[in-house]
């Protein structure tokens, strides 16, 4: 990757790991040329949804019990808008409190979500809004490291929430101990493990990896103020072999117990390593920036 600038501080992007990534030397950034083929048939074959979600839902439910406790301090209801819904899981536990809207690109997850009754738009942020509609709270669960233009869709976020709104991100850290070590094996020719955290091959890869300073600092420059940082649990022992299984593309029975067998041997060390997910909470800023 060559004549890249970082979508944070706009310095010149060095080649890294492999020639899909780069990574930026002032900001700590790094980023990926990968493309979404989210609803292209053939690569779905590649993933067992059903694995992927029992996988999944231990973690990520208490996550958004977590998340939804951190809401409440800064805005106890009114309408949220979850860009990325997924299975619905989010609007499940947000319901409680807000009236939840979700927002999917892949057609077939968006089909199992609506089938929980809640309200889902089909289609990409921030294209299946109304110009003038308005949320309280706009939410990215694991959904701004997929999307290519962060500025633009920070904007959009301004433009979509009410002037005492709030907006949360919550994401893969670049600082975090996996995604640390995933690198360090890359480096000496093991780079099964740093493809898998980009999510190479799949239907969503990850195009960008922050840090909780550079995202801040993102975010400011896009008139956010930040309001909470955080930190959630990236992995659980319960489903923790169903997902790192259900790529059907990592065939490899050696790899991935070899991967299974490193990470629940890590578990108990988790508390004190630096972590994998981070969260923002972060208000429109009042303060004009200047020209």
């Amino acid at each position: 990757m060559t004549n890249l600038s970082c979508p944070n501080c706009s310095e010149p992007l060095i080649d890294g790991l492999k020639k899909w990534h780069s990574f930026c030397r002032v900001c700590g950034y790094e980023g990926a040329s990968l493309l979404p083929i989210i609803n292209e048939t053939s690569v779905h074959e590649n993933i067992d949804e059903t694995a992927r979600a029992q996988g999944l839902r231990t973690v990520r439910i208490a996550n958004f019990e977590k998340l939804l406790n951190e809401l409440n301090s800064f805005k106890k209801n009114g309408k949220l808008l979850d860009v990325g819904c997924a299975h619905g899981w989010f609007l499940d536990v947000a319901a409680k409190s807000y009236e939840v809207v979700g927002v999917e690109p892949d057609q077939n997850i968006a089909t199992l979500a609506k089938k929980d009754g809640h309200e889902i738009r089909v289609g990409y942020f921030p294209h299946v809004l109304a110009e003038s509609e308005k949320f309280d709270v706009i939410i990215f669960n694991d959904v701004i490291e997929h999307i290519q233009d962060t500025r633009s869709t920070l904007a959009s976020c301004r433009q979509h929430l009410n002037a005492t709104g709030v907006l949360l991100i919550n994401l893969p850290s670049s600082n975090g101990i996996f995604y640390r070590l995933s690198k360090a094996l890359c480096r000496i020719g093991i780079s099964s493990f740093f493809d898998r955290m980009w999510q190479l091959g799949l239907p969503s890869p990850h195009v960008h990896y922050f840090n909780p300073a550079n995202l801040l600092n993102l975010l400011e420059s896009c008139q956010f103020t930040a309001a909470k940082v955080g930190y959630l649990d990236s992995v659980h022992s319960s489903g923790l072999y169903t997902r790192i299984s259900y790529a059907k593309s990592d065939r490899n029975v050696l790899f991935r117990l070899a991967l299974y067998t490193g990470v629940f041997l890590m578990l108990p060390l988790l508390r004190i390593l630096p972590p994998d997910i981070f969260f923002v909470i972060a208000k429109v800023s009042t303060e004009k920036k200047p020209a």
